[in-house]
C-alpha cells in the first residue's frame, strides 16, 4: 500500500489532538504516496520563461469538425443526460474503430463512454478488486496506477522491467511476480513513460502466463494510434485472450482531446455489468457534448481515412527522434522512442538522480520534465521528457540542458 502520506498525516494529527474531531480520514487515503508529479510542477507554476517537456498533452488542436459538433448541440440546447452506457452510435463507432484498425472485437454492447481512460482505469479496478488482491504493474508505470489499484482494495506489485530489454516486461519476470493473491495485471504500450512497445510475440508470451496463472488482463491502450513500428498489436485480438482482457482506450492523445474527457472501456460479459454499475452509481453518464465531439471524430476520421492521426503521428516521431538523438549526445542515454510522445532519458552520467537533476533543472535552466520517480523505483536515476512540444521548444530545451550540464558540480 505504500508509506503514509505525510501530508495527510499532519492534518489527521492536527484533527486528532484538537480535542474536537477524531480522524476521519480513511487508511487506503492516508497511505497515498505523496504525488511528486503535481508537487514537481509546483516549483515553476506560471513562470512564462519555462519550457515545458513534462506535460503529456498534445500541442495539436482538436480539429474544427469536432469542435463544431460539440457547439452545434449546446446552441440547440441539447445538454441532458445520455444513457449510463453513453450514446449508442459513439458506442457503435467505437466498437467498428477497435475492430477495422486493431482487430478488437467487443460489441457496442460491452462498451461504456468514460470520463477520459482514467475513469476506465478506476471502474476495471473497482469492478475485480477485492481486498489484498495483488495487480501486477509493470514498472516503469503510469504514475496514477498504483494508487488506483490501492484505492481499490488492492495491493500493487511491482514488476521491473530493465532498459536492456526495452522496457518490456518477460514473461519469466511476470511469473516470479505471480502469488496465490494475484488477480491481474496492467499492460499499457505503448507506454507511458518509458515510449516502449511490445511486439505481438512479446504479448503471445505474456497472454500464456496469464492463462497457465488464471489471471486477467487490464489493458490500456490509449497511445494506440501513436506506435511507431507499424501495425498496433493488442493482446485483446489475440486467441482466448477477449475474455480475460477489459480494454481501455480514449480520445485524448489520438484526437488532440484531452479537455473533453472521452474514454471507453470495452469489457468481457462477466465484468461488463459491475462496471456499468459503478459507472452509474458514481458518473451516471460522460458529458453529452464530449460524445459529441467523439462521434464527429470518428466519423471524420473514417471518411478521411484517419488522415489527422497519420499526420500527427509523423510529425511526433520527427520529434522524438531529434529529442533522442539531442540527449544521447548530451550524455543522457535514452533509447529512440517506439510509440507515445516521450522519452525516459537516464541522468546517472551527471552524478544525479532523476529527482535532483529535474529540480535543478528546472530551477536553473527553466526546463521541465519530470522525475523518474513518480513512475515508480525503477525510474529513479531517469527523467521523462515529453516531445508533445513544438520542435522550436525541443531545440531550445536541448540548448539550455547541454548549458545545465556544463554547470553541473
Amino acid at each position: 500500500m505504500g508509506h503514509l502520506n505525510p501530508n495527510l498525516l499532519a492534518v489527521a494529527k492536527k484533527n486528532e489532538y484538537n480535542g474536537v474531531m477524531r480522524n476521519f480520514l480513511s487508511e487506503s487515503a492516508r497511505r497515498l504516496e505523496p504525488s511528486s508529479f503535481l508537487n514537481f510542477f509546483g516549483l515553476a507554476d506560471g513562470d512564462k520563461q519555462l519550457i515545458s517537456l513534462g506535460v503529456g498533452e498534445p500541442d495539436f488542436k482538436t480539429p474544427k469538425k469536432v469542435r463544431r459538433a460539440a457547439l452545434k448541440l449546446i446552441k440547440r440546447g441539447n445538454t441532458q443526460y445520455t444513457g449510463c452506457r453513453g450514446l449508442l452510435e459513439l458506442r457503435q463507432l467505437v466498437s467498428r474503430y477497435l475492430f477495422e484498425r486493431f482487430a478488437v472485437d467487443y460489441p457496442a454492447e460491452n462498451t461504456v463512454i468514460t470520463i477520459g481512460a482514467s475513469e476506465a482505469v478506476d471502474l476495471a479496478l473497482r469492478a475485480i478488486c477485492d481486498a489484498g488482491d495483488e495487480i501486477l504493474l509493470p514498472e516503469p508505470y503510469y504514475v496514477s496506477y498504483a494508487p488506483a489499484v490501492a484505492l481499490a482494495g488492492g495491493v500493487p506489485v511491482p514488476v521491473r522491467c530493465d532498459r536492456e530489454n526495452g522496457f518490456i516486461p518477460t514473461a519469466e519476470n511476470i511469473q516470479k511476480a505471480i502469488t496465490k493473491k494475484t488477480k491481474a495485471i496492467i499492460l499499457s504500450y505503448p507506454n507511458n513513460p518509458t515510449g516502449a512497445v511490445i511486439s505481438r510475440e512479446g504479448l503471445e508470451e505474456i497472454a500464456s502466463v496469464v492463462n497457465q496463472n488464471d489471471l486477467l488482463v487490464i489493458s490500456d491502450e490509449i497511445y494506440a494510434e501513436l506506435n511507431y513500428t507499424g501495425k498496433h498489436n493488442s493482446i485483446a485480438a489475440l486467441p482466448q485472450m477477449k475474455e480475460r482482457t477489459i480494454y481501455i482506450g480514449g480520445f485524448s492523445k489520438s484526437f488532440a482531446m484531452t479537455g473533453w474527457r472521452v474514454g471507453y472501456i470495452c469489457c468481457p460479459d462477466y465484468i461488463d455489468k459491475a462496471v456499468v454499475e459503478i459507472h452509474t452509481h458514481t458518473i451516471i453518464c460522460a458529458p453529452r457534448m464530449g460524445q459529441a465531439a467523439a462521434i464527429e471524430a470518428l466519423k471524420d476520421g473514417f471518411a478521411g481515412g484517419f488522415a489527422f492521426i497519420g499526420e500527427m503521428r509523423r510529425d511526433y516521431a520527427e520529434r522524438g527522434r531529434v529529442l533522442a538523438e539531442g540527449l544521447n549526445a548530451l550524455g543522457l542515454t535514452c533509447t529512440q522512442p517506439q510509440g507515445a510522445f516521450y522519452v525516459f532519458a537516464n541522468v546517472e552520467s551527471t552524478g544525479l538522480d532523476g529527482d535532483a537533476f529535474a529540480e535543478r533543472l528546472i530551477k536553473e535552466a527553466k526546463v521541465a520534465v519530470v522525475p523518474g520517480s513518480a513512475f515508480g523505483g525503477a525510474g529513479r536515476n531517469y527523467v521523462r521528457c515529453s516531445y508533445a512540444a513544438s520542435m522550436q521548444n525541443i531545440k531550445a530545451a536541448l540548448e539550455r540542458i547541454a548549458e545545465f550540464m556544463k554547470g553541473i558540480s
